[in-house]
């Protein structure tokens, strides 16, 4: 066990957790930040997919004794409001059902967006493959995407 103080959303957090403790955990479990989602463990569904340093990446597979001095932004800090173009384009285009993946595919479409502002459909589909949605809303996710896009 170990004291790690970790950037989290804008603020810095002490956490004591073992160095190898998946950051999903450390950010649900530790921090009470629940919208990061446990899916599958093992870095395949995105689920759990946050923003270190502004890139995409699967929670589940990042244990927090490698962080460092990293950022890291959850679904919690994309933005305050749930104002962020790619949150507002979800609920203009109804994108959830059951919701359980929407806060990682958010995540993911978000850190493309401020990679790529104009992104193509190939590089859409690249950026959101690793992100399964049991519910199969690829479609609306697609548009939703383009539509951020528009309104950024």
């Amino acid at each position: 066990m170990a004291t790690y103080t970790i950037n989290v959303n804008g603020k810095k957090r002490e956490v004591d957790a073992d160095p190898d403790t998946p950051l999903l955990w450390v950010l649900r479990d530790h921090l009470g930040l629940v919208g990061t989602k446990y899916g599958c463990g093992v870095a395949s569904c995105g689920a759990c997919t946050i923003h270190l340093d502004g890139s995409a990446v699967r929670s589940c597979s990042v244990p927090v004794g490698a962080i460092e001095n990293q950022k890291i932004t959850s679904i919690e800090g994309l933005s305050e409001k749930g104002d962020h173009p790619v949150q507002l384009a979800w609920k203009e285009h109804d994108v959830p059902q059951c919701g359980y993946c929407q806060a990682g595919q958010i995540m993911s479409a978000s850190a493309l967006l401020k990679k790529n502002a104009n992104p193509t459909d190939d590089e859409i589909m690249g950026a959101m493959a690793g992100n399964i949605c049991r519910c199969g809303t690829y479609n609306r996710i697609n548009a939703a995407i383009k539509t951020a896009v528009k309104n950024s």
